[in-house]
């Protein structure tokens, strides 16, 4: 492991765990200095793309989810996703090209890690900040996010470049 797969590894943990732990007001400003200094020193050309993308996919994804019913964030939160969760999505885009770059070389393996994965992620994050979570909301996270994963096999592993060239960080 390269020492940018190690700090890209790590600072989504930490923003992960701020976001969960931190809620919005620690989230906010943890995260988005986290998103900066990935595309000032870690990120390819284009990437932001990738962050904005998923920023705006989250918005859809769970903010379409809470409004099925599927996350009850108690009395106090008033609109359609709370900040935190919603940043875990661009968050989640850093570690495309980089941190789980080697898993869009193995769509079943990284179909499985996001149908797995993702509902662990979410389960624990919504114990961490108690958030209750729907009886039908980890399934249908587990069939998003497995989705989600072999979808990003065919846009970013090997069989997506083309003419044998090695350019797997396509923006």
């Amino acid at each position: 492991m390269t020492w940018r797969v190690g700090l890209n590894l790590g600072l989504f943990q930490g923003g992960w765990f701020a976001c969960v732990l931190g809620g919005s007001l620690v989230a906010l400003p943890l995260v988005a200095a986290i998103l900066a200094l990935h595309l000032r020193w870690l990120a390819r050309p284009g990437e932001w793309r990738w962050l904005a993308g998923f920023a705006a996919l989250g918005l859809a994804v769970d903010g379409g989810l809470y409004l099925a019913g599927g996350f009850d964030f108690g009395n106090d939160f008033v609109g359609v996703l709370p900040l935190w969760l919603w940043l875990l999505w661009p968050l989640f885009a850093s570690l495309l090209h980089h941190g789980l770059a080697w898993l869009w070389a193995h769509p079943w393996l990284a179909l499985l890690g996001g149908a797995i994965g993702a509902p662990g992620s979410y389960l624990l994050g919504a114990r961490l900040a108690e958030v209750t979570l729907a009886p039908w909301l980890l399934p249908a996270q587990a069939l998003i996010w497995g989705g989600l994963c072999w979808w990003l096999c065919r846009r970013l592993g090997p069989s997506s470049t083309p003419h044998g060239t090695t350019g797997r960080a396509r923006p």
